[in-house]
């Protein structure tokens, strides 16, 4: 149990877990994958190095079958998100588990110039257990969302604490209003509609085109808090990454943790 966060772990009946608390980094990129691919595989590398290049040990095929990765396999991906020739599409997934809620995963959606849906953006994420943040401390946490982040053209982002689960338990309800700091963001689905909109509050947020320069830029966005508990930074090519507090929030409407932060955050955002 962290003084933050709770420590969410409900077993499956084959003994993994249906649902567990981690720490994941989502991006969202308006752009199609032919034009970033190379950049996710230096984020996707980012991480390999943090994290150790085994942590994600299992990934499906388009069939839904599970295989398990070796470093050739690994390799491999990486290699052909740097091709320009590749394919013009891709999604994929690598995890620590393929039927148990995971620590350690990797999401990527990757979507065509021509997608009919005009909110449709390109999307990546990133897992880590909160054992790696406690371990680790969330500075250096903080630190590496940023070097996650920094490849991409991202036009919004967040990271921050949220529920990583195998299909939809019945206690991810009462959970989900427990805990309003625990995200649930399936990123297939959000990356089809969100277009260049803002998720919601998040320990960390990250604001590129359009939405920084609406807020007036980084010197707009810092006019906003009162907060000194709110750190608004700079990132080169005109983004900008907003951290609320030093640790990221679960919050517990039993115990009256109602996020104040979080809060101004999204009273800064909602005109």
């Amino acid at each position: 149990m962290n003084e933050h966060y709770p420590r969410v772990r409900y077993p499956a009946w084959h003994g993994g877990l249906m649902i567990r608390e981690g720490i994941r980094i989502c991006l969202y990129m308006n752009h199609p994958h032919e034009e970033i691919a190379s950049k996710v595989a230096s984020s996707m590398e980012t991480y390999l190095r943090a994290v150790g290049p085994s942590a994600p040990s299992w990934s499906p095929d388009y069939n839904g079958d599970w295989w398990e990765l070796d470093d050739s396999a690994r390799e491999k991906t990486l290699r052909e998100l740097r091709d320009e020739r590749a394919p013009g599409d891709l999604v994929f997934e690598w995890c620590d588990s393929p039927d148990s809620a995971r620590g350690y995963e990797v999401e990527y959606c990757g979507k065509l110039p021509d997608s009919v849906d005009r909110n449709a953006v390109s999307a990546v994420s990133f897992w880590l257990p909160t054992e790696y943040l406690e371990e680790k401390g969330p500075e250096h946490v903080r630190e590496l969302m940023w070097e996650l982040a920094d490849p991409l053209p991202f036009c919004t982002g967040h990271a921050g604490l949220a529920f990583n689960h195998v299909g939809i338990p019945r206690e991810l309800s009462f959970l989900r209003f427990r805990h309003p700091g625990l995200d649930d963001t399936d990123l297939m689905h959000v990356s089809w509609n969100i277009g260049t909109r803002i998720r919601g509050p998040a320990w960390i947020n990250f604001l590129g085109a359009p939405v920084l320069d609406e807020l007036g830029g980084v010197t707009g966005l810092r006019s906003r808090f009162s907060s000194q508990e709110v750190r608004v930074q700079e990132m080169p090519g005109n983004r900008a990454v907003v951290t609320l507090g030093s640790w990221p929030e679960a919050g517990d409407t039993e115990q009256g943790r109602d996020l104040p932060l979080y809060r101004e955050w999204a009273r800064a955002l909602e005109p």
